[in-house]
């Protein structure tokens, strides 16, 4: 019953949140959101992770550890993906699921986004629709990225922090005014906080990001990862579609 109160506000907590949500101009637009959802969700949440082995290697080059394997893991959130876990987990990432995936978030990060989103696509947002990706995302010890701007394929990234405590703060994502040189060097870290997040509308050339490496002794850096990815015409919906089954089957193979 407990698990079933807790969830049963989730997806409120998160809209709410978003809207009431102060937007930051500097270095770009995007928004910090703090309590996103109860702390006891928050420990529910991370109660309830997967364990590793479910998770696939996210792999990029400067993730990757002496060992020959990536620092960073993720697990889509997708139903296909979680009817595979146990039943508890099963119940409560499929609860998860259903609200990042909702009309009603992506609704909120598109008023929030307003002016850069119609800025970008020559279109008011009304006419605007994106396919929603949720995932885990676990980091070990050797993680880090460089200074670096999300694909063009995407339109909004959020991620929301899953820390037990304030002891890994520090680790959050920074944001750079430019690339290179002295811009890259003014930074405004993101605090890696429990139940806080961030989002912001990608705009190539301008949403420069990084995270600064970690180690074994940080211990692991959870946190739900959710990519709004562009839908301009039946192209881009039948990719996306398409990149998702092809992601299951391997995934199930794997199983």
């Amino acid at each position: 019953m407990a698990l079933s109160k807790d969830l049963s506000s989730f997806g409120l907590d998160i809209v709410g949140r978003v809207e009431a949500s102060v937007l930051e101009p500097v270095p770009f637009d995007h928004v910090y959101l703090d309590a996103v959802f109860s702390h006891e969700t928050c420990d529910r949440l991370l109660d309830h992770l997967p364990e590793i082995g479910r998770y696939r290697e996210l792999r990029h080059r400067e993730a990757i550890r002496s060992d020959g394997r990536s620092a960073r893991r993720k697990f889509y959130l997708f139903p296909e993906h979680i009817a595979f876990l146990p039943p508890a987990q099963r119940a409560l990432w499929l609860e998860v699921s259903r609200v990042l995936r909702s009309p009603a978030l992506q609704d909120a990060f598109k008023r929030k986004f307003r002016r850069a989103l119609e800025a970008r696509f020559s279109r008011p947002i009304e006419r605007l629709t994106f396919y929603p990706v949720p995932m885990l995302l676990r980091d070990l010890g050797g993680y880090r990225i460089g200074i670096h701007g999300d694909s063009v394929s995407k339109a909004i990234t959020v991620q929301l922090y899953l820390p037990r405590d304030e002891s890994q703060a520090r680790l959050g994502t920074r944001f750079h005014e430019g690339r290179d040189g002295e811009a890259a060097r003014r930074i405004k870290t993101l605090a890696f906080r429990p139940a806080t997040g961030y989002a912001f509308p990608v705009v190539y050339h301008a949403t420069w990001h990084s995270v600064a490496p970690t180690s074994d002794s940080d211990g692991e850096r959870n946190s739900l990862m959710l990519t709004y990815y562009v839908q301009n015409g039946t192209f881009d919906r039948l990719a996306e579609r398409a990149k998702r089954l092809w992601v299951f089957f391997a995934y199930a193979m794997r199983r």
